[in-house]
Order: structure tokens, then C-alpha cells, then sequence
């Protein structure tokens, strides 16, 4: 549904007041992109309970395309504004993703924006755990022991989501947040955009410029091709319908 960052932190609490967990997921361009060339990971996007736009190109084309997407809301802006309602909420927040140490320092940060909140545990999984069933299992199993009412998991898409489909059965009254690189930037290690780049939808030249060893192939040889398409594509679709 298409809905604000606001409205997300209160269909997330109402759920938990219900009694109902669930699934939130961030789809920026490269999601987007992974998406509609895999069924299996399309899939794995359509079980979440939420889907909202990360990503200006991804507002631009919902709009385009004739769907009244409010805002960009991120996973990044997400991890505070979850965090914040959990602390009101009195619901256990677990970290999980990020460098070691990284998880930790985002629990201290947020702790200190809100100082009612309980941690209910961090965790930095060791890479590769994913590829290994009884790693995988010790991670979970870790997480349902420590009983959290929302869990930040980041450890980029799609592992954070399958590892998230794992856990669900294990927590169905915890939220869940995939939430990419909300953890180091929750930690600082991290910047933002400055607010106006973030708008015009160039914080991607923000990050680029932060990693450009890991990011450089993905955004430039991948996801902005993509998202011209994406945008063309809707406008496309757009135009279709104006002339019905």
C-alpha cells in the first residue's frame, strides 16, 4: 500500500498491539532490479506485510505510472522512526548486521535518541554464515532466544530477507526490517545525503562516493541503466492510460 513513513511506525504499532508481527521491506532501484528479473526473489519482496518505496527513481515511476506514492521512506530513516515507536511501545529492539562492533554502536546511538528503549540483543554474523544451514540455525536461534518485538536486520537483499522468512515462524509477533545499511549509518560509519540531495534523488552519488569500490559496478553499470528504463517504462504506461 502506498503509505508514509508516519503511517508505517502506526500500522506497526497498532500489529503489535493486535498481537501481529511482520515484514517490512525497503524497495530501492537495486531491489526493484532484482526483482523482475527473478521470480524466486519477486516472491520473496511479495511476502513482506509492507513494501515502500526506497528510492526517488522508484517514487518517480509509481507516480508516473498513476500510483500516489506520498513519500520516500528508507530503511535508513526507518531504523529511527521504528526504534522511536518501540521505545513508547515498551518492544525490545535486536540489531543484527553491519561489521563487528558496528550493531553495538547503533544500539548505543539510538539509546541515547531514545532512552527508553530496550535493547534486546546485537549480533554481527561472521560472512558467509548463510551459505552454512547450521550457522544460519545459530543465528536464528539467537535471536528468538533474546524474545524481540522488532528486529533491524542488515545485511543487504536478499539475505537479509531470507534470513527474515526464517525467523517469522520463530517471532510471529515481532516486526521485521530489512534494512540495508541502516545499522552502520544508525553507527555513524555512515553519512547521509545532505536532506536536498536526498529530494532530488541523488543521495545514490552520496553513497558512491563513500564506497566506491563496492558500489561503482552496481550503481553505474546496473541500477541506473534500470532505472531509466524503469522511469521510461512508466511514462510509458502512463501515456497508455491517458489515451484510453
Amino acid at each position: 500500500m502506498a503509505v508514509t513513513e508516519a503511517g508505517v511506525a502506526g500500522h506497526v504499532s497498532r500489529e503489535w498491539a493486535a498481537g501481529r508481527g511482520g515484514a517490512i521491506v525497503t524497495a530501492n532501484v537495486d531491489i526493484v532490479r532484482a526483482a523482475t528479473r527473478d521470480p524466486a526473489l519477486a516472491a520473496l519482496v511479495a511476502r513482506a506485510e509492507l513494501v515502500v518505496a526506497d528510492g526517488m527513481p522508484v517514487v518517480w515511476a509509481g507516480r508516473l505510472a498513476g500510483t500516489a506514492i506520498p513519500e520516500r521512506v528508507t530503511g535508513a530513516s526507518l531504523v529511527h522512526t521504528l526504534a522511536g515507536r518501540a521505545a513508547r511501545d515498551g518492544r525490545p529492539v535486536y540489531l543484527l548486521g553491519g561489521d563487528e562492533g558496528v550493531p553495538e554502536a547503533a544500539a548505543r546511538a539510538l539509546l541515547e535518541r531514545y532512552p527508553a528503549l530496550r535493547i534486546a540483543g546485537t549480533h554481527s554474523p561472521p560472512y558467509g554464515f548463510d551459505a552454512d544451514p547450521a550457522a544460519r540455525r545459530a543465528v536464528v536461534e539467537r535471536v528468538r532466544e533474546a524474545r524481540p518485538g522488532l528486529v533491524l536486520v542488515g545485511l543487504g537483499f536478499p539475505k537479509q530477507e531470507r534470513l527474515i522468512q526464517e525467523l517469522r515462524p520463530e517471532l510471529p509477533a515481532a516486526w521485521f526490517l530489512g534494512c540495508g545499511a541502516g545499522i552502520p549509518m544508525a553507527a555513524g560509519q555512515f553519512s547521509r545525503a545532505p536532506e536536498a540531495l536526498q529530494r532530488a534523488g541523488g543521495e545514490w552519488l552520496h553513497r558512491l562516493a563513500l564506497e566506491p569500490r563496492r558500489l561503482l559496478r552496481r550503481y553505474l553499470l546496473h541500477d541506473a541503466p534500470f532505472a531509466v528504463r524503469l522511469l521510461a517504462g512508466a511514462l510509458r504506461a502512463r501515456l497508455r492510460l491517458l489515451g484510453r
